[in-house]
C-alpha cells in the first residue's frame, strides 16, 4: 500500500471568487473549534462550465480539474498575532493532509468536485492532538453527508 499524503498546490483552495462562492451557497458544518464550509459540484458536466468559464468565474483550464480542494483560516479577532494565526493555519493543513483520504476516495468515486473551507473559531491556540481528532470528526462528517 503506497499512500502519498500530500497536499499540493492543485489541491488548495486560493481562489477569492470561488471562497466567496462557498460561503454564500455551500453547506456548513461546526464542529468545534471548527466550523466548516463546503460545496460539491458536479464533474461529470465540467463543474458548471459555461462561456468558457468554470464554476465560480474561474477560467476553464484544459485538463482534470482536482476533485478536492481546501482552504484553512483563522480570525484575527481573537489572534492579533499573526504568528499564532499561522501557526493555527499550519496545524489544520498538517490534520486535514493526513486525514484527507477516506473523503479523497468518496469524491472520485462519485465523480464529484469538492471544495472545503476550515475556519478556526476557538479563543486559544490549540495542540496538533485536538486538532487533529477534529478535522478528522469534521471530514467523517462531510463524507456521510456526501455519501447519502
Amino acid at each position: 500500500m503506497n499512500q502519498r499524503f500530500t497536499l499540493g498546490k492543485d489541491q488548495r483552495l486560493k481562489s477569492r471568487k470561488r471562497i466567496e462562492r462557498i460561503f454564500r451557497e455551500g453547506q456548513r458544518i461546526n464542529v468545534f473549534p471548527y466550523r466548516v464550509y463546503y460545496m460539491l459540484e458536479d464533474t461529470v458536466s465540467g463543474g458548471g462550465a459555461v462561456g468558457g468559464k468554470a464554476a465560480g468565474g474561474e477560467p476553464a483550464r484544459a485538463g482534470v480539474k482536482p476533485s478536492l480542494q481546501a482552504g484553512f483560516g483563522a480570525g484575527s479577532r481573537h489572534f492579533k498575532k499573526a504568528v499564532d494565526r499561522n501557526r493555527i493555519k499550519r496545524l489544520t493543513r498538517e490534520a486535514y493532509r493526513l486525514n484527507k483520504e477516506a473523503l479523497s476516495q468518496v469524491v472520485e468515486q462519485r465523480k464529484l468536485c469538492l471544495s472545503v473551507f476550515f475556519i478556526y473559531t476557538g479563543k486559544e491556540v490549540p495542540d496538533y492532538q485536538l486538532v487533529s481528532g477534529k478535522i478528522a470528526v469534521a471530514l467523517q462528517k462531510i463524507g456521510k453527508e456526501i455519501g447519502s
